[in-house]
């Protein structure tokens, strides 16, 4: 009798790039592809990702050196985040059209999981987007705007929370622990912006007597935003006193953090998500639609950077959230609807041979 054969999947992604997000997204979706599918993933820090996950791996930014990887594989996966957008470049979006274009043509299966869609700001983009879709043997949202955004084109898809709700919820232990803030550069924050988040951050320190750790999600990104503004002269001499950066080599390190906290203030999308995995009172501060968007699913407070806000306003939300973790009812029920994204992988799996006759 003929021995089955593995499928391989080649699993597409910002895998490598120092973003506990990434990595986090990574890890769910290699625990959900069926057994026997063997995956290569693109990646950046081929070498962190192969030691990480014990997968083979392709460089992400060589489109020939992917493209090659491509013949060898049944599958294509688009998997997490936002890929289909064009707010980073246009030639971001070619990068994906590209893939998706010669999977077809090559006669491979395109699978779209756990996708976000968009900002799609250009006409050509929007064209380009719509006809991709129509390539793609399964697709799962992370959010319903997503949904939503393709549904006039004819496209439907699965609808879930991001997946990386799908890890499993921690224990939180956190109570008169630290200050966990979870900050990134954006546009949003200049000097002057920054003047009442700061000050806030400094008067909670001072008045719960807490440590303030300053956790870089994005080992390049984040990295050393405590010491710039710290040179800007934007640190209270309070506030500088009792901070600290901390940066995580893994999401489950992050979320040891976060689980010892008294309250988490996140900015990044997964870092808000994995916060409240770990049981942690948090209150999102939203750069972008998406973090404003999980933290109505999660019930907690959110303050867009958009706005204008004064110091007193959120000093008084912050109190109010500290040593006061989360319903974990709502957070198991999205960790159980994130489950859902494996259906996308059902057509993967083990196949039989053609006999010959």
């Amino acid at each position: 009798m003929p021995q089955p054969i593995a499928k391989r999947v080649l699993l597409c992604g910002y895998y490598g790039e120092h973003n506990l997000g990434d990595d986090a997204l990574l890890q769910v979706a290699l625990g959900q592809l069926p057994a026997g599918v063997i995956p290569t993933v693109t990646a950046y820090d081929e070498r962190q990702v192969q030691e990480r996950f014990g997968v083979s791996t392709v460089p992400r930014r060589s489109l020939r050196q992917v493209l090659h990887a491509l013949k060898g594989v049944d599958a294509l996966v688009l998997g997490g985040g936002s890929l289909l957008q064009d707010a980073t470049s246009f030639r971001s979006l070619l990068y994906y059209g590209a893939l998706i274009t010669a999977a077809k043509l090559k006669g491979k299966q395109v699978l779209l999981w756990g996708q976000g869609l968009g900002p799609l700001r250009r006409r050509r983009s929007r064209l380009l987007v719509r006809a991709l879709l129509s390539f793609a043997a399964a697709i799962s949202w992370r959010d319903q705007a997503s949904a939503s955004l393709a549904a006039p084109w004819g496209v439907e898809g699965l609808v879930a929370p991001d997946p990386v709700w799908a890890l499993p919820p921690q224990q939180w232990r956190g109570s008169h622990g630290p200050l966990v803030v979870c900050f990134r550069p954006t546009h949003q924050l200049d000097a002057q912006s920054w003047a009442p988040y700061l000050e806030a951050l400094s008067s909670l320190a001072l008045e719960s007597n807490r440590e303030v750790l300053w956790l870089a999600f994005h080992g390049e990104q984040d990295r050393g935003l405590l010491a710039q503004l710290r040179s800007e002269g934007l640190l209270s001499a309070e506030l500088e006193h009792r901070s600290r950066e901390v940066v995580p080599a893994h999401p489950r390190e992050a979320m040891a953090v976060f689980a010892s906290a008294g309250l988490v203030l996140a900015m990044r999308l997964h870092g808000l998500i994995l916060a409240a995995l770990s049981g942690s009172p948090t209150v999102a501060l939203s750069y972008d639609p998406k973090v404003a968007a999980a933290a109505k699913g999660i019930g907690c407070p959110c303050q867009s950077l958009d706005h204008l806000v004064d110091a007193k306003t959120l000093l008084a939300s912050w109190t109010s959230c500290l040593d006061q973790p989360p319903s974990m009812a709502q957070i198991n029920a999205l960790h159980g609807q994130a489950q859902q994204h494996r259906i996308i992988f059902e057509g993967l799996g083990l196949r039989l041979p053609s006999t010959p006759f």
